[in-house]
């Protein structure tokens, strides 16, 4: 007992000394308190997207040689992936609910009879969650299946007679989680991850580096203290900040754009925490492998570009390519960002954020490890 007392009493030192820093330093709480300002401007009112390895789903009730025929178009247009077989219309919309899909084709019983009668019709149903996603796929689809319309010819019954050509099919679009497809939804659904992770890298790489050029690093490894205690007593006020600054990404889409969250609001609270914590981990990471705090800003922006095009919130990861897309995967703002847009865009809770949440802790006691291996515990 007396030992974890002293744990946390060091840990707590080390945090009471890194916040009296923080609350001097000037130049960080400006960026804490204009950046969010701006990026929320950017993404909520200036910025808009216009997206081909769509993955999608099949629910086919016809078993009909047309829509083995319009499945196979679809995916020789190269638009689209390998479809999944879907077996009833809720795992269907299960699949599109947790974002293992795009679109899902839904084809109708009587499919074959209205192909007969002239009047055949499928629904698409589409993840609106990303607009520019959803009617690029949207656009595809209709003028695929038009086109199999088109082609389907159908003689009279004067052999000698013209030959008349169905019409083509009616592929009825509904667009879910954001019907108006408006690009500020997607944008802002991933706001809170794309600045925690820009102020949790810039906060944290300059710390032990800072250390080391004021010539207070020395000093801080002769205390009492261990190397871990000093990694989590110097992340502790930036977990404060990081909440802090979620709030703002909660109300300020909320109050000036009518975007609130659709989902459990304690869930993203808790997805925050090891995503916080991993973000923070690598920020100390770059400070246990530089010299300058030159370099620590160099490799801080090699760690936010790459984290920022590969975890999908710029542009779905669904549709990226393999080897790239796992790539994006050690970032952990790609299993942030899943978890966010599950909760704030799809009405998703607790349950939908379990993996996530478990790729991020591991993503942050790997990193401790590492953390902890660099660091040398005393001088010499």
């Amino acid at each position: 007992m007396s030992r974890w007392r002293t744990f946390w009493s060091n840990v707590g030192a080390v945090a009471y000394k890194e916040t009296a820093i923080i609350r001097h330093d000037k130049a960080f709480l400006s960026m804490v308190l204009i950046q969010p300002w701006i990026m929320f401007l950017l993404f909520g009112f200036m910025l808009s997207n216009k997206p081909a390895n769509v993955p999608w789903a099949v629910l086919d009730q016809s078993h009909g040689a047309l829509s083995r025929r319009l499945v196979q178009e679809l995916q020789a247009s190269g638009y689209f992936a390998p479809a999944e077989a879907a077996t009833d219309y809720e795992g269907a919309r299960r699949r599109l609910r947790d974002g293992a899909v795009l679109a899902v084709l839904v084809v109708p019983q009587s499919f074959g009879r209205d192909a007969e009668r002239g009047v055949p019709s499928v629904q698409l149903l589409l993840d609106g969650s990303d607009p520019l996603s959803a009617a690029r796929i949207a656009a595809y689809a209709t003028q695929i299946a038009a086109s199999i319309g088109t082609r389907v010819e159908e003689p009279t019954r004067d052999p000698d007679g013209p030959v008349r050509k169905r019409p083509g099919l009616d592929l009825r679009q509904r667009f879910w989680f954001n019907p108006t497809l408006a690009d500020r939804v997607f944008f802002l659904g991933a706001l809170a991850g794309m600045l925690l992770t820009n102020v949790c890298l810039s906060g944290t790489s300059l710390g032990l580096v800072g250390e080391r050029e004021n010539g207070t690093y020395e000093q801080m490894l002769s205390l009492p203290t261990r190397p871990l205690e000093i990694v989590i007593g110097k992340l502790v006020p930036f977990v404060g900040i990081c909440y802090a600054l979620l709030l703002f990404t909660i109300f300020a889409p909320g109050i000036l754009c009518g975007i609130w969250p659709q989902g459990n609001w304690l869930a993203i609270f808790w997805a925050t925490l090891p995503f916080t914590l991993a973000s923070l981990a690598i920020g100390v990471l770059v400070s246990t492998l530089v010299t300058t705090s030159a370099q620590a800003v160099f490799i801080t922006v090699f760690f936010i570009m790459p984290s920022f095009v590969l975890s999908g919130v710029m542009m779905p990861y669904q549709m990226m390519p393999n080897g790239i897309r796992q790539i994006g995967g050690v970032f952990p703002l790609r299993w942030y960002q899943i978890a966010l847009r599950r909760v704030i865009d799809r009405g998703g809770g607790f349950g939908d954020i379990v993996v996530p949440s478990l790729a991020m802790i591991a993503i942050f006691v790997a990193l401790l490890t590492v953390i902890r291996l660099r660091m040398k515990p005393r001088l010499g």
